[in-house]
């Protein structure tokens, strides 16, 4: 099932509420949520708090992006705030395993990210206890940057140890997806796409539309 996700990180922060209205009303089924600490990537963003806010405004999935450094001393904090998927990065943390092991017991699904130069070996040991694997087809930290076209080998090779494993975990992309090179992300089988600048650059409610109709045209909506 293919899932948009898209991420709040390139909304107008001055009408939070108002963008999420508009997603809600396309049917967008997920809100990628990107925490940033200043120390794992050079930027801040926001944390719980600002996502406790925002579970009041929307049913929608609360797709969270961990980009900080070790993350098992907030997962709690996330999971009151109102996170449903928490995805992290294995270079953040100094116990990966445990860590997942944390999320998952707090009842939330467990994702892994790697970053561009990070080797999908990286998943071999915890593959089977993650519900997702997030791709990375930019350096994290900052949004508008352009696809890195190696991603896709990428996805590929994580989709395939997926199914030579017969896991059923959702792989997700994320940085420079638009409307031009979606369907090439999907074919290379990602399943959940990110899109920022690409949904909210404009009409939220009708660039969102256009992401779902083309994942209609795909046969995997």
């Amino acid at each position: 099932m293919l899932i948009l996700s898209p991420s709040l990180l390139s909304v107008d922060f001055a009408h939070i509420a108002d963008g999420i209205k508009e997603l809600d009303r396309a049917g967008v089924p997920a809100l990628h949520l990107d925490v940033m600490d200043g120390s794992f990537v050079p930027n801040i963003s926001f944390g719980a708090p600002v996502i406790k806010c925002l579970r009041k405004e929307t049913n929608m999935i609360f797709d969270v992006h961990l980009m900080i450094d070790e993350p098992a001393r907030y997962l709690e904090d996330f999971k009151k705030a109102g996170a449903d998927w928490v995805t992290i990065h294995a270079e953040s943390c100094t116990h990966l395993h445990s860590t997942i092991m944390k999320i998952k017991e707090l009842g939330m699904k467990a994702g892994v990210a790697l970053n561009p130069a990070t080797p999908v070996s990286v998943l071999d040991y915890v593959m089977e206890d993650i519900d997702m694997v997030l791709v990375m087809s930019v350096n994290p930290g900052f949004g508008g940057q352009s696809f890195i076209q190696s991603s896709l080998r990428k996805i590929e090779e994580v989709r395939r140890m997926a199914d030579e494993r017969d896991l059923d975990i959702n792989i997700e992309v994320d940085g420079g997806v638009n409307l031009k090179n979606v369907e090439s992300v999907i074919n290379a089988g990602a399943n959940v796409i990110v899109a920022g600048s690409a949904v909210f650059g404009g009409d939220a409610y009708e660039n969102s539309c256009d992401f779902l109709r083309i994942f209609e045209k795909t046969g995997r909506k």
